[in-house]
C-alpha cells in the first residue's frame, strides 16, 4: 500500500497549502498506481521544528525557507 511522507519545516506552509500538497500528491500517485488503490493511498505531512533541518551542515529555519519562497 502506498505511503507517502512529505517532510516540511514547521511554520512555512499554511494549513491550506498543506491540504493542497496532500491532495495533489495523492492524485499524482493514484494516476500512476491506479484508481483501485485510492482507498489504500496514505499521505502524511511531518513537520520538523525550525532549525532542526539542515542542508550541507547549515540548519534551516522557517524564516530561511520563507525567504526562499518569496525570492522565487
Amino acid at each position: 500500500m502506498p505511503f507517502i511522507d512529505i517532510k516540511v519545516i514547521a511554520g512555512v506552509f499554511t494549513d491550506e497549502e498543506k491540504r493542497r500538497l496532500v491532495e495533489d500528491v495523492s492524485e499524482a500517485a493514484i494516476a500512476v498506481e491506479g484508481e483501485a488503490l485510492r482507498p489504500a493511498t496514505h499521505v502524511v505531512i511531518t513537520e520538523t521544528p525550525s532549525g532542526g533541518w539542515a542542508i550541507g551542515g547549515k540548519p534551516l529555519t522557517s524564516e530561511d525557507v520563507q525567504a526562499k519562497r518569496a525570492s522565487g
